[in-house]
């Protein structure tokens, strides 16, 4: 501390002709370097407050003879930041190099080529080949260590010459290396380079993993997490061997460091989609639990990463945390973002046992003064009324409790997860419509509106007063958004379907499709006005099967994410990654992409959702295609002009034949002449489409498949 006092001094703005002089003047007078080292630490102190000091090179470079390794420091300093910007001059220092780089102290040795491979210069570089040679197989480990990333570094500026030298082979070798921060740093650079490269892979086999597992014991941290991290280059090839490599990791889970633990239980959840061990697999998964459970106890920073790698985990894994969903009860003084990570997770461990005690948590989120929170909470019942059977009475009268606070946006959150309830359990919860109905002015935000109005449309038939509620939203559809006016115009037909004898139901329909079709641009909203328009033209009893079809019920099954891009992303626990939740190429540039790779041990489940890597596929050449042809119109009189919209009128009046639409059609635009049947022509670019949708019946849509049902998850969600 009384140093870092003394040394404050020297952060004042210095001129460079007072430095030169200084310099100059110490060389007769310093013996013993006082006068150089004080004004070095001037000159390093300008540097770091961002004062341009380069004029100094010629001054500072003979300043390597000296014999003090501080002062070494500080003049190597000075190359790392002005080196690369000096080609000229940086010869004066290349045989400073070379005769640090054989001097008998080995920090010195380190020191040089380090500083050698931070210039990337073709002179520095020719000259750093021999030193680092000898380096990488020097007595000292601290020098080996040092060279093994200089090799790294040296493959950023120059691979192929990295390639050519050989010094991928060595570093190959330094991997048996007696000392663990060699084979740490060997691990890291081999890592670096395969991820660069494309000629480089690493591969594991099983005698080289185990001596890396070997050299655990004695790593420092960030060794722990090269080794750790490198060990999903092997591919087990027996169920054996992962059961070996999943024995020999799992102390690492007891490592007070987080980020150790992390890629310890990155690497456990590798190896465990090569076993077919049960047991072993609920063992690991009991080990798992506590260390995660300890990480929530750090800061919230270290919280929040914790909890974005257990949302992943426990998704694959759901045993692993399956009896501790009160660890994740929000406490008072969570930051909002550790609450709403501990929310989503409440959710995903909720099952029958412990739902009464998440629910009566939710109730309490749900009266905290966080706008988003109380939403988060509030849709978390709703999710918790849709995946759990048992608490969905529970979960309505909860919801219903929260409506009666009349607080604006809980309502409206409310009435979004209740349309949701209606899908999953259709036909139950009718009584609660007028309590709904009540809160109807209280609704201004697109979704909200859009899940009354849905609710109002299904259920026409039950609310009395549907026609009246409908006219009152209809006012401002011409302003209100798009999934509003989608909402409203699949209410007016629902509404017309159901009291097809109303005039109110016909005036409404009539006024929305008119606006749909002619006063909006949505493109969306004006093809779905048409399409309704032209059904209730044609097929009145046909709209109305359409419309009110039996919809399939919604399942929490689609809140997992698909098993393959899971098991994908668990490779990247502890990183950015998983806190995204995206694979690292999709956001960082030049990123390599990781995936499981297929062996004879690999879980048949984990296999039959392999998603391959995009360099693994083959490459297509790029050919210069012909441009399309385009079919211009002809006059051809077999093509008939497409029909224009039917009149509303017509659409209301099912009196109206089909034979009268269409010769109301022609009649408005001019045709005298008798319809002609239509046939195709080689002009016509559909008319090679017969039997596009011949189809279309086997391929209805249905209820999503149970995955549990599949056999696809080999671990089921309790």
């Amino acid at each position: 501390m009384a140093s870092q006092g003394q040394d404050a001094k020297f952060f004042q703005r210095g001129k460079i002709q007072e430095f030169r002089k200084e310099l100059q003047d110490a060389e007769s007078k310093d013996k013993k370097y006082v006068k150089r080292k004080t004004v070095l630490k001037k000159i390093v102190a300008n540097i770091t407050m961002g004062n341009d000091m380069s004029l100094l090179f010629v001054d500072v470079v003979p300043l390597l003879g000296a014999p003090l390794l501080e002062i070494k420091k500080m003049v190597y300093l000075f190359l790392v930041s002005y080196g690369r910007s000096k080609p000229d001059q940086i010869t004066l220092a290349i045989p400073h190099f070379i005769e640090d780089c054989n001097d008998l102290n080995p920090l010195i040795r380190a020191l040089a080529i380090r500083t050698m491979s931070y210039i990337p210069l073709p002179v520095i570089i020719e000259a750093l080949l021999d030193p680092l040679r000898h380096c990488l197989k020097d007595k000292d480990p601290y020098v080996r260590k040092t060279a093994a990333l200089c090799v790294a570094k040296l493959y950023v500026q120059d691979p192929k010459t990295v390639e050519h030298q050989g010094f991928v082979n060595m570093l190959r070798d330094l991997l048996a290396d007696s000392n663990p921060t060699v084979v740490a740093n060997a691990v890291a650079a081999l890592t670096e380079l395969s991820e660069r490269s494309d000629s480089i892979v690493l591969k594991l086999n099983l005698t080289v993993a185990n001596k890396l597992i070997s050299a655990l014991e004695e790593s420092s941290e960030w060794g722990q997490i090269y080794i750790l991290d490198c060990l999903l280059s092997f591919v087990p090839q027996s169920a054996q061997d992962a059961e070996v490599l999943a024995e020999r990791i799992v102390v690492r889970l007891q490592h007070a460091n987080s980020a150790v633990v992390l890629t310890a239980i990155k690497v456990l959840l590798y190896v465990m989609n090569y076993m077919d061990n049960k047991r072993v697999t609920e063992y690991l998964c009991k080990k798992m639990g506590p260390p995660l459970v300890t990480l929530l106890s750090s800061g919230p920073e270290v919280q929040y990463v914790a909890l974005r790698n257990i949302l992943l985990i426990i998704q694959r894994r759901p045993a692993v945390l399956k009896n501790d969903v009160k660890v994740f009860f929000c406490k008072y003084n969570d930051p909002i973002y550790v609450k709403l990570a501990k929310l989503e997770i409440m959710y995903r461990l909720a099952r029958e046992d412990n739902a009464s005690e998440v629910l009566a948590e939710l109730q309490e989120y749900a009266s905290e003064v966080d706008i988003d929170f109380v939403r988060k909470a509030v849709r978390s019942i709703g999710r918790l009324a849709i995946k759990v059977e048992a608490a969905a009475d529970r979960c309505i009268k909860a919801l219903l409790s929260l409506i009666d606070t009349n607080v604006s946006y809980v309502v409206q959150e409310a009435v979004i997860v209740i349309k949701d309830i209606f899908r999953r359990y259709p036909g139950q919860y009718e009584g609660i419509l007028p309590a709904l109905c009540q809160n109807l002015d209280a609704l201004d935000e697109p979704e909200a509106k859009a899940a009354m109005i849905w609710i109002i449309g299904q259920y026409a038939y039950r609310i009395d007063n549907s026609d009246e509620l409908l006219d009152d939203l209809l006012y401002t559809f011409l302003e209100d958004a798009v999934e509003v006016q989608l909402a409203l115009l699949t209410a007016a037909v629902k509404l017309f379907v159901y009291k097809s004898q109303s005039n109110t139901a016909k005036e409404l329909v009539h006024k929305v499709l008119k606006w749909a079709t002619e006063e909006v641009d949505n493109p969306d909203l004006r093809d779905r006005g048409f399409m309704y328009w032209r059904l209730l033209a044609q097929n009145p009893t046909g709209a109305g099967e359409i419309v009110l079809a039996e919809k399939p019920a919604i399942s929490t099954d689609t809140d997992r994410m698909e098993r393959g891009a899971l098991d994908q992303l668990l490779l990247h626990t502890g990183t950015l990654g998983s806190i995204y939740h995206k694979n690292p190429e999709t956001f960082i540039r030049n990123a390599r992409g990781k995936a499981l790779k297929d062996s004879p041990a690999l879980n048949p489940n984990s296999r039959r959702v392999l998603i391959p890597l995009n360099q693994d596929t083959v490459n297509i050449p790029t050919t210069t295609l012909p441009p399309p042809k385009i079919n211009h119109p002809t006059n051809d009189p077999s093509l008939s002009p497409p029909l224009p919209p039917v009149p509303i009128q017509q659409a209301l009046d099912p009196s109206v034949t089909n034979a009268n639409v269409a010769n109301v059609s022609q009649g408005s635009l001019g045709v005298e002449e008798s319809p002609t049947e239509y046939e195709p022509s080689s002009a016509d670019p559909y008319s090679n489409l017969d039997g596009a949708f011949g189809n279309y019946i086997a391929d209805e849509p249905r209820p999503m498949q149970d995955i549990r049902q599949s056999g696809i998850d080999d671990d089921p969600l309790f």
